[in-house]
């Protein structure tokens, strides 16, 4: 997939689903469950035992009609693993400008993990894509966001932390051009409970909320 529809998939659905469970199968079927929600996008965490597998087994059903990534992706070893199995977009925790190197060096998608301004800014100028403000709840939120975007209105951002359907709409007034959602819309009770179901009905609520949103901004 080349790298501007990566981007512009991204941005379009505005909902990051954050894919952090206790194995590949819960991680498979809780992105099938999502998809038939109506998102079209997933990121696998490297936290998923068999992270990697899992990325083969979705890219492999799904192909381009997903836009598949890896999270919690700590080096650019670990960035090339899962561009072989099928990721088209990294998500980092924190910044390692090595990992951005070797996201552009192949055309991928990059979301380096940052929080302050400066972390911010670096990432920016490293060459990232979006920049995941993590842990953005801890800090205040969309409020956050809002602050951060004030010097900062050239940097797409990405809030991750205290994402949930309560704060969505608070999040994209603020400025952010997609939102990541992990527990609050794939949590480990549900996976237990194996109501898959429950995901496909909160992947609707959060496309609704970001196109009822992103309606009433355009006014």
């Amino acid at each position: 997939m080349k790298k501007e529809l990566i981007l512009s998939s991204l941005l379009e659905v505005g909902v990051v689903p954050v894919v952090r469970t206790s194995s590949a199968e819960s991680a498979i079927l809780a992105i099938e469950a999502i998809y038939a929600g109506g998102i079209r996008s997933a990121e696998i965490t490297m936290t998923v035992p068999g992270a990697v597998k899992a990325l083969e087994a979705v890219a492999a059903k799904f192909g381009d009609k997903i836009v598949l990534g890896a999270g919690t992706v700590l080096d650019p070893e670990t960035a090339r693993i899962c561009m072989l199995a099928g990721a088209e977009f990294f998500v980092t925790p924190s910044l390692k400008l090595a990992t951005i190197e070797m996201a552009k060096r192949y055309s991928k998608v990059i979301c380096p993990g940052a929080l302050t301004p400066t972390e911010v800014l670096t990432a920016w100028e490293a060459g990232a894509d979006f920049v995941k403000v993590f842990p953005c709840g801890n800090m205040g939120g969309a409020k956050y966001i809002k602050a951060l975007k004030a010097p900062f209105p050239q940097i797409e951002m990405i809030p991750t932390g205290g994402v949930n359907l309560e704060t969505t709409a608070d999040f994209l007034k603020a400025g952010a051009a997609a939102v990541a959602v992990g527990g609050e819309l794939i949590d480990a009770k549900t996976i237990a409970e194996g109501k898959y179901e429950v995901f496909e009905e909160r992947a609707r609520q959060y496309l609704a909320i970001v196109k009822k949103t992103r309606a009433e901004m355009k006014g």
